[in-house]
Parts: structure tokens; sequence; C-alpha cells
């Protein structure tokens, strides 16, 4: 079936414009709703083609991307993911949301026959194989962004969208889809930096595929000589319902979080009963924020993903902890005064008063986390009144 596709694409690669102008075509920009793994959590877009006159029905795509890829982790980790545009039928489209259990909303774009063979030659271009592979960028780039500048691209005039007045950043809207996936919204919270909850205008919002679709509703294409609605007609193509949806973790990372610090608490009591520093847990809980602290600070020096290099979560996660872990570790074990405890509650204490005051907006586990960190240091502090 995949080699039928790529015939008839490349067959109609080759036929002149004017003869797509004669056809009957009809564009359509599909969303699809949010699936449960985090790459489907905002939902996806794509444009459907059909050609009345051929009797032919597929679906452009640039969502198309291998975890297979070599070395896929790594480049993704740097912000070098590279996806493809594909090509499919529409019915075999339809079957893998249908499988998976969303549903498919579809905006029949109002274009004249000119631009949508305009649209047809150029993604028919675009799918050419030393075009279709493009560098992802999850803001600026992705299977949204292009889908929307490839019909822009080919309207006769300007596409004009309603603003809106209401405010919006990126990580407002990334909470908005990941509301019911806590651990992925705490996971993301923590990598993206203060560029993230700068106000961005509705160009940029339009990076998340329902926020594409809305502003659709409402937009109009602008000439010279007339005006009209950019959306033809809309609705559900398909509207599954959700079956046997996998849980996440039943716990949450705000949970987690109030019991890591009741835990702590536990065995600062029991350090202090015993008169000896538990370093086993100095060593697991440190060891653990150097190596988050690893991560974001690989991300910000490193990575070009957008928004990472201004993230202030790095006062409090950074590879220091666990340069300096071998030799707390030591301390504790030797039962010898360890001066980074008295600076780590300084250190701490003004950390937990900056969050309040710079320009990023922190997920509330990261206060408990810190919280935990300062009372395990407070803890040292109390067993060391008992050393000689």
């Amino acid at each position: 079936m995949k080699k039928l596709i790529l015939y008839i694409v490349y067959f109609f690669s080759f036929v002149p414009i004017y003869a797509i102008e004669q056809d009957s075509l009809q564009w359509s920009l599909l969303t699809c709703q949010p699936g449960q793994e985090i790459y489907q959590l905002f939902g996806h877009t794509a444009l459907r083609c059909q050609n009345f006159t051929k009797k032919m029905d597929v679906v452009f795509n640039y969502g198309m991307f291998s975890f297979n890829a070599p070395n896929f982790v790594i480049r993704f980790v740097e912000g070098k993911t590279d996806y493809e545009l594909g090509v499919e039928k529409f019915c075999d489209f339809v079957s893998q949301y249908k499988f998976r259990g969303t549903g498919i909303y579809y905006q029949t774009l109002n274009l004249t026959q000119s631009e949508s063979a305009r649209l047809w030659n150029g993604l028919i271009e675009n799918y050419k194989p030393e075009n279709r592979t493009y560098r992802y960028n999850y803001f600026y780039n992705n299977c949204t962004t292009r889908a929307r500048d490839m019909f822009e691209a080919c309207i006769d005039g300007n596409v004009v969208y309603q603003k809106r007045e209401e405010v919006k950043s990126f990580r407002s809207i990334i909470h908005e889809f990941t509301k019911d996936s806590k651990w992925d919204e705490f996971g993301i919270d923590l990598l993206l930096g203060q560029d993230a909850d700068k106000p961005i205008d509705m160009r940029l919002q339009m990076f998340a595929p329902f926020y594409l679709l809305s502003y659709m509703r409402d937009a109009q294409i602008v000439t010279s000589v007339a005006t009209r609605n950019l959306v033809l007609s809309e609705g559900y193509l398909e509207l599954f319902t959700n079956k046997s949806l996998p849980q996440g973790f039943v716990f949450s990372p705000l949970i987690c979080t109030i019991l890591l610090l009741i835990i702590t608490i536990i065995i600062v009591a029991i350090e202090w009963k015993r008169k000896k520093i538990i370093w086993i847990w100095d060593l697991f809980f440190f060891g653990l924020q150097g190596i988050a602290g690893g991560i974001i600070f690989f991300l910000m020096f490193f990575s070009s993903h957008p928004t990472v290099n201004s993230n202030w979560l790095f006062v409090l996660l950074n590879p220091i902890p666990l340069m300096y872990l071998p030799w707390m570790i030591y301390k504790d074990i030797k039962k010898k005064k360890d001066r980074y405890h008295y600076i780590n509650i300084v250190y701490l204490i003004i950390f937990l008063i900056l969050m309040s005051l710079v320009p990023q907006t922190f997920n509330a586990s990261v206060i408990l986390l810190a919280c935990s960190l300062l009372v395990t240091s407070i803890g040292h502090l109390i067993v060391y009144r008992i050393y000689k």
C-alpha cells in the first residue's frame, strides 16, 4: 500500500500545474485529539487532500519520526531531532487514531482552484527526498506550524486572524494539555526556563494544534478585491472514545514530594536519636539532586531546545552536589563536621526567597523538594552539636 501511495505522489509530481488545476481538489486541516504518550499530549495536525476527479484521498503529515533513528535519544536531548513529511492514504491515517481511541476534527479550507493546485504542488515539492526532512523545534517549527505555513503560502492575499486579549505563554499553554498528566507536567516544568513564561503573540500560540484550530475558525482571507472566510466548514470526521486508557503512576509529584518531606523529617529524627548521620540517605538524595542538575546543566549550555537556557531552577539543581558527594559521604562515615551543609542552608533559604522574585513559574513540587534538602542539611547541624 505504501508503494502505491509513493507511486501516486511521484506521478503527480511530474504532472503539469495546469492539469492539477483542472482537477477538483478539496483541502482540509485535520486536528487530532491528544493521546496518552508524552509526544501525543498536545494533539497533532495534518493536511488532507481529496482529489474528486481522480478519486484520491491522501494525508500530508509533517509529524513522521522514528525512535529507531541513530542516536535518537541523544539528538532529542540536544534539540537536533529530524522529522519528515510523510504521505499516506486517508483511511490508513484514520485507522491509527481509531485504534488509539482519539477523534479527528476537520476544517475544510476555503481555497480557490488555483490555490488548491498551488498547495498540492508545494507539498509534492516538499515531499521530494531531498526536501522532506526538517529540523524539528517544538515551539517554532513543528507539524502544526509547517501545515499552517504551507497553506498560507499558497493563498492569493493574506490570512488575517482575529486577535485576542488573553495573555498566554508557552508554559501556560503546555499546562492546559498536561493538567491530567502531572508527571509529564512536572518534568517539562523542570526543563523550561523563564523564557517559557514570557507573553507570546497570536502566531506563536499556534504551535499548539488546538490553538491553530481555534484561530482558524474566525480567520479571513483578505485580497485587494474581496474577503472570504478561511474555513468553509468544520466538524468531527471521527469522534472516538478513549478505550482502556493506561493509568499513570498513582501518586502525583506533589504527593510524592510531600511524602519525601515527611520521610526526610523522620530520617532527621532517627539521626538525632542515633547521634549519627545516615550516609546512605545523603548518597541517594544529594546524588539525585546532582544528577537532575547535570541534566539541566547540559540542556542550558549544550542543547538548542528553546527556552531551556534561561532556567532559574539551575540555582537549586546543578551538578555541584554530585561532584562533592564522595567527600560528603566520607565525612558522614568519619563523623566529621561538613561546612557544605552550613553553606547549603543559607543557599537554600536564598533560593526559596528568590523563587517569588524571579520571572519564572516553578512547579509547586520544587518548593517541597527544596524544603526537604533544607531539612536534611539542618539535620546534619543538629547531629554536629552532639559531636565533640
